[in-house]
């Protein structure tokens, strides 16, 4: 478990973090190198899932090695059932992601993280972030290293 404290609001308790993959942790497909050194590291504290419809068909040899969960699920219906995995996951959740189809999950997440990388975000995904970043290493980073949160979230 992580637990983050940020002056002026309530301190997080992180069980399980959820990412999406294609565009978040992965450009067409390939996971980046950097998210994939750090998310090992990660998943020795909290629980680490990606969710994807799988559009390229490599999340499974991509992941392999991290000690993760890879989520599938249909390609329609993509916000409806990311929203459902993390609700099922209860209090505690960090989302990361960069889609249209990311902004339920956001909305129902403890922590949200968006993502503007090479393959863009959807602009009404920013919105729903509670922080934005230029990468998933940054994104992971924020966890591991959480006082950077605190300058980032202090009210």
């Amino acid at each position: 478990m992580l637990k983050i404290e940020i002056p002026g609001r309530e301190k997080l308790e992180i069980h399980s973090v959820i990412m999406d993959y294609n565009g978040t942790i992965a450009k067409d497909g390939i996971l980046s190198p950097g998210a994939g050194q750090l998310i090992p590291e990660l998943a020795k504290l909290v629980d680490v899932y990606v969710l994807t419809a799988d559009t390229f068909g490599t999340v499974e040899e991509e992941c392999r090695h991290l000690g993760i969960t890879v989520k599938s699920f249909p390609r329609e219906g993509a916000a409806k059932c990311k929203e459902e995995i993390l609700q099922g996951l209860g209090k505690g959740t960090v989302a990361i992601g960069n889609g249209y189809n990311d902004i339920l999950m956001f909305d129902a997440a403890d922590l949200s993280i968006a993502i503007i990388g090479t393959e863009g975000a959807a602009g009404s995904l920013l919105s729903h972030a509670d922080v934005i970043v230029t990468s998933p290493e940054a994104a992971i980073n924020l966890l591991l290293k959480p006082d950077r949160l605190k300058a980032t979230l202090r009210s």
